[in-house]
């Protein structure tokens, strides 16, 4: 069938691909060398909604956010100059999460590149290190299958963000126009030999049958391909444990028997035993970052790793695999599975639940400790967020203290519901990527966060109010860098350089000013009620929970440690 063909800008061509991507939602703000791509929005405005952010930072996290709601392509716009540059943040937390993004941005003319132009910058150059691709357009004719490449680029084999830049005199340039024959297909992931995989799948599943402990490892990779209940179906089968990294948190259903959580630095202490002393981890998409591992010397030393990537890059990088499988898990994963015999292992399944009886002591003496006079115990937030949200609800977080108890004590039974900057550990991600996950997804989201955290990127509460984003914010606040102020008070003799806030900022008013409402509460009572108003409003709530300063995330691997050194109790004396 003939495509039809019409002449068109650059600019026009950008939009016109777009919409042929499928893409609905762009986040940005304009500036004077994209002034032709929004005149083109302008135009297109009934088949892509355009978000208008506060600030550049702020529409690359909501890009972000909304690619890890929705499992598609996050779309950011920018203008040259510190347009681009402020979104470098958020390029490289969707670069170090495996985040599918699409940032576009405008540069001055081609004859002035090069120049100390207005506002010129490389921001080709810039952002290199931090996106899985990057490209400068110099020809109208290349941008419609540039477009297109980057989106398979972006979506195919380890996902990631690819940045396109394009000058001005692209935007305004003419040329012909076709859409594309059909959806373009996923690139190949490099590095996949198909007989080499056969091999190693029938290794490892040699590997499995030997196994007496085994222990299944789900990373933010084995979220996003899907594979949740084949996992779970797995599990069963060979009679094996499940923990996950922080980007691997609502791949499984917290309640599955077979779960044990989050391990690592702050993980789970059931998870990150269960680890310890497996004799094969069974790795799904996760890199095994220092987070995760503690000592990479002493990780796991009893086990044999089979770890499944579609990066060849992210084999034995960390930690050593006995198999390495390179693929899309949802070929891979399957394959390994076909052919699997059932095993039952009742000393492990004993040994597990030592693990989780210990974990409940722990936990019970944590909630026994006195509780400061005017602040509430972080579980008991928890507590009262998990029976106020609904299975659907979008649970985003900022970096610090908040998001450790986020990961230790959300329940989820829905997967892409936990959004978190990992890798990066980006403080101020929040704001923007709630709103992102609501455009995305369509359903109220949860925003935890600190109060150090939401003042790197408060001012997105303005985006919130002006879309009518019904954002609930749950904003510990408890005058302190709560999590390097921990690291103070274990490591460095409670040397508190800089990480006292103790802010004169009025929340609540600051939600008011904004268009938002505010609630200051002083005990859990006072939380639940909150937080049952605010789930039912249409407008973006604040509510402001104050938290001990002295509260620690436990268990914790001290830095350089292992679970040989795991942290799960301290004396209150020592926290004073």
């Amino acid at each position: 069938m003939d495509r039809p063909i019409k002449k068109m800008t650059g600019a026009g061509i950008l939009i016109e691909t777009l919409c042929e991507m499928g893409v609905t939602h762009v986040f940005g703000y304009p500036g004077g060398q994209v002034v032709n791509i929004y005149d083109e929005l302008w135009r297109a405005r009934r088949r892509i909604c355009h978000v208008l952010t506060a600030h550049e930072q702020g529409a690359a996290h909501a890009a972000d956010g909304y690619a890890r709601a929705t499992g598609k392509p996050g779309v950011v716009i920018a203008t040259s100059g510190p347009g681009a540059t402020n979104l470098v943040t958020g390029i490289a937390t969707a670069m170090l999460d495996s985040v599918p993004m699409i940032a576009i941005t405008g540069n001055v003319p081609t004859g002035l590149i090069g120049r100390d132009s207005f506002q010129e910058i490389n921001i080709y150059g810039i952002t290199l290190p931090i996106t899985k691709h990057n490209y400068f357009v110099t020809d109208v004719k290349d941008l419609a299958d540039t477009i297109r490449d980057a989106f398979k680029i972006a979506t195919s084999g380890r996902p990631g963000p690819v940045l396109i830049d394009i000058p001005k005199d692209v935007q305004t340039a003419k040329c012909n126009y076709a859409p594309a024959d059909g959806p373009s297909s996923a690139g190949e992931i490099p590095g996949v030999d198909e007989e080499e995989t056969a091999r190693q799948l029938e290794l490892a599943r040699k590997l499995i049958s030997e196994s007496e402990r085994p222990y299944i490892f789900v990373g933010g990779g084995a979220a996003g391909a899907g594979i949740a209940d084949e996992v779970i179906q797995f599990s069963e089968k060979i009679d094996a444990y499940i923990g996950c990294t922080l980007m691997g948190l609502s791949a499984i259903p917290t309640d599955n028997k077979r779960y044990l959580g989050m391990e690592g630095m702050h993980g789970h202490y059931a998870s990150s035993m269960a680890n310890k002393n497996a004799d094969l981890i069974i790795c799904l998409g996760a890199r095994f970052s220092d987070r995760t591992t503690g000592n990479a010397a002493k990780y796991s030393k009893k086990a044999r790793v089979i770890q499944l990537d579609a990066d060849i890059a992210e084999i034995d990088k960390n930690v050593p695999a006995a198999i390495g499988i390179v693929g899309d898990l949802r070929d891979t994963f399957p394959a390994l599975v076909k052919g699997i015999r059932s095993a039952k292992h009742p000393e492990w399944a004993k040994e597990i639940r030592e693990y989780r009886k210990e974990e409940k002591k722990i936990s019970e003496a944590a909630e026994k400790k006195a509780v400061k006079k005017g602040s509430i115990p972080p579980k008991a937030v928890f507590d009262i967020i998990n029976k106020a949200k609904s299975a659907d609800t979008p649970v985003v977080t900022d970096v610090g203290q908040h998001q450790m108890w986020a990961a230790q004590y959300t329940e989820f039974s829905l997967p892409r519901k936990f959004i978190s900057s990992g890798g990066l550990g980006t403080m101020g991600f929040g704001m923007g990527a709630a709103i992102g996950a609501w455009f995305g997804c369509g359903r109220k989201p949860v925003l935890v966060t600190g109060d150090g955290s939401f003042g790197m990127n408060l001012n997105e509460l303005a985006t919130a109010v002006t879309y009518r984003v019904p954002v609930v914010i749950v904003l510990f606040n408890n005058g302190v860098l709560g999590m390097v102020r921990q690291w103070q008070t274990l490591f460095f003799g409670k040397r508190y350089s800089s990480t006292v806030l103790d802010r004169k900022t009025d929340y609540v008013k600051l939600a008011g000013a904004f268009g938002a409402k505010g609630v200051r509460v002083s005990d859990a009572d006072g939380f639940a009620r909150a937080m049952e108003e605010a789930m039912k409003s249409d407008l973006p709530t604040l509510i402001e929970v104050p938290v001990d300063r002295d509260e620690l995330v436990l268990p914790m691997l001290p830095p350089g440690g292992s679970t040989d050194d795991i942290i799960t109790s301290i004396e209150s004396e020592d926290t004073k």
